[in-house]
């Protein structure tokens, strides 16, 4: 023998995906720019903007809200759109939750901004019933709010279709990097929507949670660096053990210039 393996040993087993990477601070938005993207978009997904920024929805959770998913003070998220939705043939065109079963769901509050750009979407366009069949093989109806209007109009709305037309809406807004490309993508709204909450002293295990992530050490990996406060009092604690009495140890000038609640709201 040659000492060959003739069968794989790993065959079937899954590779852990890498861990995930700290959002870059460039990456996003303002609120001002938020509200440029909003404006600049097809009328249709304005109302996806806002679900994002507003309440951290993945781009899939968001073009699959329905009328089940509005509840006083917060929505409920159960569905996302499919990868095979926008096919014709496609008999699923919602699935559960990323990491979640189908009778599982998450709740996130919302601020009224988000329940005014809900009513003024519903003052143009009425919920579309859309029927399907879910992973128990049971016909499950949902209000929708971004199916086709009209039967033969068009397919469901995909990741990909979105993207282009949030890409045109950065492009059309002035949101462009140095080489002309659009500055952010769908999920920079995301990401302020978490560092908002985060910067203004919402507990990171309530993001992570309302997120979505499978646990809280991802949301720390993604955005730990921006909790506020961190950065001055690790500067006093050691300040304080090596030269407590030093009389500038509790002057300390401010020298982080990372992210802030104050300079993205601007």
């Amino acid at each position: 023998m040659d000492k060959r393996i003739t069968e794989n040993p790993a065959r079937g087993i899954r590779i852990s995906r890498r861990d995930a990477l700290a959002v870059d601070e460039d990456e996003i938005p303002t609120s001002t720019e938020v509200d440029l993207i909003a404006a600049h978009i097809a009328p249709r997904f304005r109302l996806t903007v806002y679900l994002q920024s507003g309440t951290g929805q993945r781009p899939s959770e968001a073009l699959a809200f329905s009328t089940e998913c509005r509840r006083p003070g917060y929505v409920r998220i159960r569905w996302q759109v499919s990868a095979k939705a926008h096919r014709e043939d496609c008999q699923t065109p919602f699935v559960p939750l990323k990491h979640r079963l189908e009778k599982e769901c998450r709740d996130v509050p919302t601020a009224l901004f988000v329940e005014q750009e809900i009513d003024t979407h519903l003052l143009k366009w009425k919920p579309v019933p859309v029927v399907f069949i879910g992973q128990k093989g049971k016909r499950i109806r949902l209000e929708t709010f971004f199916a086709p209007r009209q039967p033969g109009a068009g397919v469901m709305p995909s990741i990909a279709s979105y993207g282009y037309q949030f890409k045109k809406a950065c492009l059309s807004a002035g949101l462009v990097d140095l080489d002309g490309n659009a500055k952010y993508t769908p999920r920079s709204l995301r990401h302020f929507f978490a560092s908002t909450a985060l910067a203004n002293g919402v507990p990171i295990h309530e993001v992570s949670r309302w997120l979505g992530h499978r646990s809280v050490k991802t949301t720390v990996d993604i955005y730990g660096h921006l909790l506020p406060g961190a950065w001055d009092r690790c500067r006093e604690v050691l300040q304080r053990a090596m030269r407590p009495a030093s009389p500038d140890a509790m002057s300390l000038p401010d020298q982080h210039v990372g992210w802030s609640a104050g300079n993205r709201a601007a």
